[in-house]
């Protein structure tokens, strides 16, 4: 059905959760705030980490700073503090297998997916990956798949998305992109649901029936 397809990275093809958290942790205790709960940290996963440490209530400026307190735990240690997701490697082999155009559309910054790939050999499977970037000028999801279709030039009719969060169905819908929200990651059935999901998969490999 779809000759290109997109991936998110945390929570879709890496349960990346440890890493992120812990590098939350170290720029809010760094910056003097209380650590919220793990189950409010989890949020941190998926939207733009600015977005987010705003949203838990630190103003512009100290965002800024404790986005850059972030990068410094990250990089060194939070990078690596996660763990592929089952059957991500299979379903990246078979898309490539059946001649289709493999993408990574994160809102993560590229410098770091690309790291993230590589350190799991799984980057020889995708023909272009996509990021954000660290001066902030891409960082939403729909900027970053916007970038992407501009690169490959892919139409977007042509083209699925798979995530596990409502920013990936926003965005993919914004983008004109149909979405594959799977249950692998940090979305529940009923966020994916609320955000009209075009469709819903329990594991990676279920998604390759609609792809």
């Amino acid at each position: 059905m779809f000759g290109t397809v997109l991936f998110d990275l945390d929570g879709t093809l890496a349960d990346s959760c440890p890493g992120i958290t812990n590098s939350v942790k170290y720029a809010l205790k760094k910056l003097g705030y209380p650590v919220p709960s793990e189950e409010r940290l989890r949020e941190f996963i998926g939207p733009p980490l600015f977005d987010e440490f705003v949203r838990l209530g630190l103003d512009e400026e100290t965002a800024r700073k404790a986005v850059s307190a972030y990068r410094e735990y990250y990089p060194q240690n939070g990078i690596f503090e996660c763990a592929l997701i089952d059957g991500a490697e299979e379903l990246l082999a078979e898309l490539k297998r059946q001649g289709k155009n493999v993408c990574l559309a994160t809102s993560k910054p590229q410098v770091f997916a690309q790291r993230i790939l590589e350190h799991f050999g799984i980057d020889k499977y995708f023909d272009l990956i996509g990021g954000a970037t660290m001066d902030g000028k891409i960082s939403t999801k729909i900027q970053v798949l916007r970038s992407v279709l501009s690169q490959t030039g892919a139409d977007p009719k042509d083209c699925v998305l798979v995530g596990d969060r409502c920013f990936d169905i926003d965005g993919a819908h914004e983008a004109g992109i149909k979405c594959i929200a799977v249950l692998v990651g940090y979305g529940s059935r009923e966020e994916f649901l609320e955000h009209n999901a075009d469709y819903i998969c329990s594991s990676l490999m279920d998604t390759l029936s609609y792809i």
